[in-house]
């Protein structure tokens, strides 16, 4: 039987070697990649049936590289591990086309089920984020009313430049201009009020764009 092939995206080295320890004879590990941005450079070549991916990585977080993927290949699978029981990051996670959500504290059955129902084209959600959605609904099952949501662009920029990366740099790892740098740095500042370099960071990490 064809093993199925799998990347593994996270910029934990103990986390990625034990991932492949544990996945190594079930599944083809064809790559491991550290960040977002390798993610999105690698998996098209590479063309995995399945990604285990992190939700937060440096220079291009999980979620945001998951959707861009999603646009590019709907086929493959995600399914995103992360420490982080945030019921909207995994409500987010979903929207972003996810397969699997599991906590780093789940069990390892838990991620060869995830993949197993993922491959059979299921969505497979560990128990206790759930049980919290569920939940979640029941009390308010409208959807959340929020203002226009920032775009992806304007996104991988606040990334970025939470990290750190001057306009130069942000501007070099996207491939654009340093004035549309500022252009949607200064756009996203007015429209979500932010002031200053130190409101967009807790903005980011708010959002689950930095590693912790």
């Amino acid at each position: 039987m064809k093993l199925p092939r799998v990347i593994i995206a996270d910029d934990h080295v103990l986390i990625v070697e034990a991932l492949c320890s544990l996945l190594q004879r079930h599944c083809d590990v064809v790559a491991t990649v550290a960040d977002g941005r390798a993610l999105l450079e690698s998996a098209p070549k590479l063309k995995p049936d399945v990604i285990v991916l992190d939700v937060a990585m440096p220079l291009l977080n999980g979620l945001d590289a998951g959707r861009q993927l999603k646009e590019k290949m709907p086929d493959v699978k995600l399914i995103f591990i992360t420490m982080s029981p945030d019921l909207d990051l995994a409500g987010r996670a979903l929207n972003a086309g996810a397969s699997g959500y599991l906590l780093k504290s789940s069990a390892a059955s838990e991620l060869f089920l995830a993949i197993k129902q993922a491959l059979k084209g299921r969505t497979y959600v560990t128990a206790t984020i759930a049980h919290g959605l569920e939940e979640m609904f029941i009390r308010d099952p409208r959807p959340n009313r929020r203002p226009r949501e920032i775009t992806p662009r304007e996104r991988e920029v606040i990334q970025l430049l939470a990290e750190g990366k001057t306009m130069k740099e942000a501007a070099y790892i996207l491939k654009v201009s340093r004035r549309t740098i500022a252009f949607h740095k200064y756009r996203v500042m007015e429209h979500l009020g932010i002031k200053n370099t130190a409101d967009l960071v807790q903005f980011a990490i708010h959002n689950h764009m930095l590693v912790n």
